[in-house]
């Protein structure tokens, strides 16, 4: 999906759930991306290991907490229509937040697992300059990396901040398409900090959130 193509599909009409400062109030906005099971509840505590004052956290909800049923590393077309309509569900998020006057740049999106790669995958298709990147345990969607499907008409992240964090063993994401979204976004002039924990599994540790908790700060502090 990019921009201009509206999709209707699983995850649209799901509930948007919200914390930390009220978005009529907000000068930034954190758009968060739940994993496989998961829920937008439980992104939305994380804002309190994160959140700073003026920031507003948005998180869209994935149907039966899935957005999509099988693994991010098949062929895009066995994903279909969950993959489409969870993008579509960050961009609604998106919309909140701009709708309200908060401009892009000070929009970060943040994801763990399949809303990583969900958020991983959103940024990459529709480049401008966004308040952040942090994927969590994920990657660019696909069976395969084909960086000329991004780069096409020499699309640029105009130095979007984005922080890849992964182990280097995770079950779910292997440690190549961690370098290959690296690539890839990096070629798209994005800012990419990329941070491979040796063994440590699949889940979030305290040094990924404290980056994340800076770049956060970073949307209402500069």
């Amino acid at each position: 999906m990019s921009a201009g193509d509206r999709v209707e599909g699983p995850h649209q009409g799901q509930p948007l759930v919200t914390g930390g400062t009220d978005l009529e109030d907000a000068t930034a906005a954190v758009v968060l991306t739940h994993g496989r099971g998961a829920t937008a509840r439980g992104m939305i505590q994380i804002a309190d290991d994160v959140g700073r004052e003026g920031v507003a956290f948005l998180a869209p909800q994935a149907a039966r907490q899935t957005w999509y049923p099988n693994s991010f590393l098949e062929p895009v077309e066995q994903n279909e229509p969950g993959r489409s309509s969870g993008l579509q569900a960050i961009s609604d998020a998106i919309g909140e937040a701009t709708d309200a006057g908060i401009p892009t740049e000070r929009i970060m999106l943040m994801g763990f697992s399949q809303g990583a790669c969900l958020a991983s995958e959103f940024v990459a298709r529709n480049p401008q300059r966004y308040g952040g990147l942090a994927a969590l345990s994920g990657g660019l969607i696909g069976e395969d990396i084909d960086p000329d499907d991004y780069l096409e008409n020499d699309p640029d992240l105009e130095e979007t901040p984005v922080f890849l964090g992964c182990s280097d063993v995770d079950p779910h994401i292997p440690e190549e398409r961690v370098h290959e979204t690296a690539d890839v976004l990096e070629s798209m002039h994005a800012d990419v900090t990329k941070r491979l924990y040796e063994g440590m599994g699949h889940g979030v540790n305290e040094d990924e959130l404290e980056f994340v908790s800076g770049m956060v700060a970073a949307l209402v502090d500069d």
